[in-house]
């Protein structure tokens, strides 16, 4: 798994997206405008704003060591309460050591990120409209990690047959794509179990990315897991062990890219498989399933499969499966075949919680090309452009007049007062009734303790 394998012919410049990228000693050239992209951490970075990209990702790695350091320190102070029952006290201690062991080994599995480096400036970062999902942190599939390469192979497995159940025996994977293939499990079962030509494993999340990295090269590493319902005073942090079942073989490479702005040629790849993917992206699937189109060459195959629950905010676009069927098929695609199927999801051996989940998994076969859709955007043009006014957006309008009462209850927090005095002020003030006023600082102040007492998630 070397990226200098990587086959220069399936590459496009994430910039420009007219040139082909070079392989360089430090990374890659685009042929055409003369970008660069690093590879960072053996894993090829291609980010149409590599640097931006790295000093968001480095932001976020200061800030999860800064909260690991803060759950240590609330730890250690629980501890020291001298009525903690025995049993107590040494989860607490266990816990407090797991932090601290798996804070060194966070940073140092992601030094490559350059932790030590000042951040670096976003104009190009704005003028391209890209940017990291603000919801999308380091570990927000941590227990992917866990999942893929140290509970046993039942859901992984169990994945791998769905696809496989959307094929043919003599069907031929090809030259193959897995779009947001977390911790890469599913593109390695693929690769190995499958034998396609060359497969490629994107996503823009370098913790998934490196471990996978380590995983799949046989190179063994130790993380721990915070299973939610622990089922044992023991299992509350429990370190696991992370690799494949063999090392992969040749042909498998892992890319860190943004799948709305994917590096790669048009009519390269024999199959594109989207796992668990079309329904957290921040992009309608019209758009995305004429992205998908671009990359396959004719008569090439699109696998999805997942739970299909999209998230988006508009309810027009929280598609059934026969809409999602129907988008498809708008796309230049038909459906070959289509299946569900109940699958175990998250099922941790150290953790009492675990479910069977239905996922839905269809097999598009490119009937036509298509126009290619317009470049992802993730901002609007006014956050783009800093002389365009900001519109007066009606959700705007209903945060800034919480924001402003939110202040004020903050601003009469002094040690002193209670709430029925905080109340009689909101009524001076003629922001509330009497009958209001109380309910709602209790409301506040509750909400406010609510999440003051929230448990950290790493």
């Amino acid at each position: 798994m070397t990226d200098q394998a990587l086959p220069q012919s399936l590459l496009l410049c994430p910039r420009c997206r007219r040139g082909s990228l070079a392989r360089q000693r430090i990374g890659f050239v685009c042929e055409q405008c003369s970008s660069g992209f690093p590879v960072v951490g053996e894993v090829p970075w291609l980010f149409a704003d590599p640097q931006a990209m790295l000093a968001e990702w480095r932001g976020r790695l200061r800030f999860l060591l800064l909260e690991i350091e803060r759950e240590v320190r609330t730890l250690r102070a629980e501890c020291a309460d001298a009525q903690l029952m025995p049993l107590t006290r040494r989860r607490l201690e266990h816990l407090a050591a797991a932090h601290e062991d798996h804070a060194r080994r966070l940073a140092a599995l992601l030094a490559p990120l350059g932790l030590d480096q000042s951040a670096a400036g976003y104009a190009t970062h704005l003028a391209l409209r890209t940017r990291l999902p603000a919801d999308q942190g380091l570990t927000n599939y941590y227990a992917n990690l866990h999942r893929d390469w140290a509970w046993g192979d039942e859901e992984n497995a169990a994945a791998l047959a769905v696809l496989e159940g959307l094929l043919a025996p003599d069907d031929a994977w090809g030259r193959t794509l897995v779009l947001g293939a977390g911790a890469g499990r599913l593109a390695y079962d693929i690769h190995m179990q499958c034998a396609p030509g060359i497969t490629i494993a994107t996503d823009f999340n370098p913790l998934l990315l490196f471990v996978a990295r380590e995983a799949v090269s046989g190179r063994a590493l130790e993380l721990y897991e915070f299973p939610i319902a622990p089922r044992t005073l023991d299992d509350c942090a429990v370190l696991r062990r992370l690799l494949a079942p063999q090392p992969v073989r040749e042909g498998f490479h892992l890319v860190a890219a943004d799948a709305l702005r994917a590096p790669f040629a048009p009519a390269s790849f024999d199959t594109v498989v989207t796992p668990w993917f079309i329904d957290i992206i921040p992009e309608e699937l019209a758009t995305f399933a004429l992205r998908v189109n671009a990359l396959l060459a004719p008569g090439g195959r699109w696998l999805n499969f997942g739970s299909l629950s999209f998230a988006q905010s508009a309810r027009a676009q929280r598609l059934s499966p026969e809409e999602s069927f129907e988008v498809v098929a708008g796309a230049g695609f038909a459906i070959a075949k289509s299946d569900e199927a109940s699958i175990p999801y998250m099922r941790s051996p150290a953790s009492r919680h675990g479910r069977i989940e239905t996922v839905l998994a269809w097999n598009a076969r490119k009937e036509r090309d298509v126009a290619a859709p317009p470049e992802h955007s993730a901002l609007p043009e006014w956050l783009i452009r800093t002389e365009l006014p900001v519109p007066l957006l009606e959700d705007f309008q209903m945060q800034a007049a919480s924001t402003r009462i939110y202040a004020f209850l903050m601003s009469l927090i002094d040690g002193r007062r209670s709430m029925r005095d905080m109340a009689r002020v909101l009524v001076e003030q003629r922001l509330m009734t009497p009958a209001e006023a109380e309910p709602a600082v209790r409301t506040f102040l509750t909400r406010m303790y609510e999440d003051s007492r929230q448990r950290a998630g790493f």
